[in-house]
Order: structure tokens, then C-alpha cells, then sequence
């Protein structure tokens, strides 16, 4: 029986059991759906950071506090962020680290940064906030925008001004729709007064920008908070093609201002906007491949039912099948008649379960820009050629073992029963 024979003779017999046919190939409908959905909200998620990433700023490098093996420089009565996060603090990255690696030919600008919880209040209104510790260069290399008045200046940092910005939540919830700008709010018993709000900037890693209250990092460790090291500083390089060297200057720096000879023993990490794009792709890559495993199962469920329509279809036609033996046909040619007919039922399956999930992709495109999400609807090209491979892989698999039962079959039982 030739190719063509051999799909006719498939469509005929996928006609006659419509009802059938659909049954069977929705387990590989589903699968496949969900092969394009997965592929298609990974790119989605993966926009989503990124553009978060960027949104600190395109050419930065980032060095942050680590934990290194020994015990020195810890504090666990710290309140900043990085304490509560992790039951202790790391008190050797300080403000003239951040000094120190400013004066690098391809340094540009930085900024430092430290957090802090505390309550404040507004007449008779006490709200818990967090309270963001930095530099005046923070609102240029961030990119973050203030709505109304202006940012905190170098010399108010240097000078342990008590002025404050808002974020635009917090203002919300201390003075509602009236003009904060000028007013007093107190924080650890002490009157700060409101020089500026920020513009609306949403929720980013997890932290909702507009509930912060920004004020000169000096303020807040010396004020508030009794300390002098930092959680973080951000530095931005004039050019990004030396940023991985750059990067290694920031820690031969800070290994000698902190005594560090054992890079195992560093007390802080330096990490690049390339470093950040990598390992946001490995945590892409392995979400991806998680969820193609817990796929894989539903295609295997889809499979086994193909598997026993196929032992049906071939119960049916036992006649037909030791006739075509009886006539010369080879066992190779039932053996390829019966996996073609089976990849052609999931082919069928891939192919509406491709178009069913570019649906499902664009609607949850659709959802999460209605939320406000920067959600880009992409359909990976990957994802097409997983999807079609996984159909013929499957049909040829769950095909194979029916159609060597059926190439097996003497054609003169068959006949006679």
C-alpha cells in the first residue's frame, strides 16, 4: 500500500468514528495546548523582570552584602531589610566603599541604600512603613521620577536633613487627596518634613515602591537607625563592554578594604546587568523545563489512550488486514500502515491543540496587561517545533506495539474467524 493509499484509508477510518477520534486525540489537544502556554508565559514572566530589571537602569552593577563563612561583621539587632530577611546583619559595606569605587575611570555615578521598618505618624493617623535610605544620585540612576516638589540634595545627605519623599501610596494613606508638600510627618518621635512625592511606580521584585518613604541615608543611620554600614550600593559604568572588568575592580577594591584574601570569604557580591540577564535565563530555563516534565505526563495519559484505540482499531479490521498478508503484503507494510495512522491521529491532536493554546496564550496576555502587568505576548518558536516533535515522537510510540500485534496476525486465522 503506497503513502498516499495509506492516509486515505486513515482519514476514511478517523470519518467513520468521529466521535471516537475526538476522544482520542483530545489527551494530545491538551498537551500540546499546554506545551504552547508554557512556552508562551515563560516569555511573558521573563519580560515582565526584565523589564523590572531595567527599570533600575541598563548599565549598573550591583554589589549587595553576602554572607561569607566566618562570623565577623555580623549583627542580628539590626532593623534594616536585610536583617529582618536574614536574622542578621553584615555591617562591613559602608558609604566610603561606595566613595572608593566612584573614583574608577569607568565608574560614572553610584548611589548606597539601606532599609528600615519603623511607625509613622500624621496627626492621628500611625502607619508601619519602610523607610529607604540613599543618596541624592539615586533618583537620576534609577530613573525614578519625583510628581510633585523635588529629591533630598547631597548637602541635606551630608548635613542629616530631616526631610522625607513620599511614595504615592504612603502619602495617600497619611493625607489623602490634601497637599502633603511642606507638612510635618513624625518618625521615631522625631518631625520630617515633606520636600517631594514620587511619581506612581507600581510593585517591582516584590517591593511596592510607592508604600516607601525616601530619605538621606545618613538621616536614617544616624537618626533612626544608629549605624553606619549599608545594604547595597548600585554603581553606573560609562561603558558596558567593560562592565565584567569593572566588576572584578569593584572586588579587588573591597577585598582590600575589608581584608579579604579568600574570595570564598567575600562579604559581598558584585553583579552585572549580564549576570543578572543569565541568571534570570537559567531560572527561565529551568521553570520551563519543570513544567514540560509535569506536561509530558498528560501526553503520556493522551498516549495510553491512543495505544488502546489502536488495539481497537486493529481488533476491527483483522479481515482487512489478513487479506492485504494474503495478497503479498509485507509485515513491514502493516507495521507502517498502523504508526502512520497513529501519528496522523496526533498530528491531528498537536495540530488543534497548537491553535487552542495560542489562544489560551493571548487571552492570559490579555489578562495580565488588563492588570497593569508588562506582559508581552510571544510564541517562541521553540515551542512549535517541541510541539510537532512531541506528536510524531508520541504517535510513533504508542503506534508501534499495535501495529506489530497486527503485523503478527496469520492471515489465515483472520480470514477464517
Amino acid at each position: 500500500m503506497v503513502f498516499n493509499e495509506i492516509i486515505k484509508v486513515s482519514f476514511k477510518s478517523m470519518a467513520a468514528n468521529k466521535m471516537r477520534t475526538a476522544l482520542t486525540v483530545l489527551g494530545m489537544v491538551v498537551g500540546i495546548a499546554s506545551i504552547i502556554v508554557v512556552f508562551s508565559a515563560g516569555e511573558g514572566i521573563r519580560s515582565i523582570v526584565v523589564g523590572q530589571i531595567e527599570s533600575f537602569g541598563t548599565n549598573i552593577i550591583e554589589t549587595e552584602i553576602k554572607a561569607p563563612t566566618g562570623k565577623k561583621g555580623y549583627k542580628s539587632e539590626s532593623k534594616s531589610g536585610a536583617a529582618i530577611a536574614l536574622g542578621m546583619q553584615i555591617t562591613t559595606l559602608t558609604l566610603d566603599d561606595m566613595e572608593e569605587v566612584k573614583k574608577l575611570e569607568n565608574i560614572q555615578d553610584g548611589y548606597a541604600a539601606i532599609m528600615s521598618q519603623e511607625l509613622v505618624t500624621f496627626r492621628h493617623l500611625r502607619q508601619k512603613a519602610f523607610l529607604f535610605g540613599t543618596t541624592a544620585s539615586y533618583e537620576q540612576i534609577d530613573s525614578s521620577e519625583v510628581a510633585q516638589g523635588r529629591f533630598f540634595t547631597d548637602r541635606e545627605d551630608k548635613a542629616l536633613a530631616k526631610v522625607v519623599v513620599l511614595g504615592k501610596k504612603i502619602k495617600d494613606e497619611l493625607f489623602g487627596d490634601s497637599d502633603a508638600l511642606g507638612k510635618y510627618i513624625n518618625i521615631s518621635n522625631s518631625r520630617y518634613q515633606v520636600i517631594g512625592i514620587m511619581k506612581e511606580r507600581g510593585t517591582m521584585m516584590q517591593m511596592d515602591f510607592d508604600k516607601f518613604i525616601y530619605l538621606p541615608i545618613r538621616t536614617l543611620q544616624k537618626r533612626i537607625m544608629g549605624i553606619n554600614h549599608i545594604s547595597y550600593m548600585v554603581h553606573q559604568v560609562k561603558d558596558m563592554d567593560r562592565a565584567a572588568e569593572t566588576a572584578e575592580e569593584i572586588r579587588t577594591i573591597l577585598r582590600r578594604r575589608h581584608n579579604i584574601t579568600d574570595p570564598d570569604k567575600d562579604d559581598f557580591r558584585v553583579v552585572t546587568m549580564e549576570e543578572m540577564m543569565d541568571i534570570l535565563d537559567t531560572a527561565t530555563s529551568a521553570l520551563t523545563i519543570l513544567l514540560l516534565a509535569i506536561v509530558t505526563i498528560s501526553l503520556i495519559v493522551g498516549g495510553v489512550g491512543i495505544l488502546n484505540v489502536m488495539y481497537v482499531i486493529i481488533t476491527e479490521r483483522r479481515s482487512e488486514i489478513g487479506l492485504r498478508k494474503a495478497v503479498g503484503a509485507r509485515s513491514w507494510d502493516i507495521v507502517m500502515q498502523f504508526v502512520l495512522e497513529s501519528v496522523i491521529i496526533t498530528l491531528l491532536g498537536g495540530v488543534v491543540g497548537i491553535l487552542l493554546g495560542i489562544v489560551i496564550a493571548w487571552l492570559i496576555a490579555q489578562v495580565a496587561v488588563a492588570h497593569q502587568l508588562d506582559w508581552r505576548f510571544v510564541l517562541p518558536w521553540q515551542s512549535f517545533v517541541v510541539a510537532v516533535l512531541f506528536s510524531i515522537i508520541f504517535g510513533i510510540v504508542f503506534g508501534i506495539f499495535p501495529a506489530r500485534k497486527a503485523a503478527r496476525l496469520d492471515p489465515v486465522e483472520t480470514l477464517r474467524g
